[in-house]
């Protein structure tokens, strides 16, 4: 493979691809429209309730690795849907694991989002 030099067009080009690549997932993925939902309420709660800077750092990270992951599970079934058309266990395999990998993630950010937000919302009534 011969070694390309450093280009800020290429870069460039290659945060416009990122970008579509963005637009595709939350404009057709479904899950992802159910993340971004909760991510704006999420959000909002957090603006409401008066986050710490702390707190906004890990509701952002879980926002952000919530999303990636499902861009990731996204970009496998599609790969794989496009290998094969038929039912092949290896597929079912890798699609599977690459929609475990988001559950994963989904559940460890409600957890981090109840140690954030349940102590805030008691404290309104206590």
């Amino acid at each position: 493979m011969e070694k390309k030099r450093f280009s800020f067009a290429d870069r460039a080009r290659s945060f416009k691809y990122a970008g579509r690549g963005i637009a595709r997932l939350i404009s057709r993925e479904h899950n992802a429209w159910i993340h971004c939902f909760v991510a704006v309420c999420v959000v909002v709660a957090g603006a409401l309730l008066g986050l710490s800077s702390l707190e906004w750092v890990a509701v952002i990270l879980c926002i952000g690795a919530v999303l990636a992951a499902e861009g990731i599970n996204s970009a496998i079934e599609a790969l794989c849907d496009r290998v094969s058309t038929e039912y092949d266990e290896a597929i079912k395999h890798a699609k599977d694991l690459a929609a475990g990998a988001v559950l994963i993630l989904a559940v460890m950010s409600v957890a981090v989002g109840l140690l954030i937000f349940i102590p805030k919302i008691v404290a309104l009534w206590v």
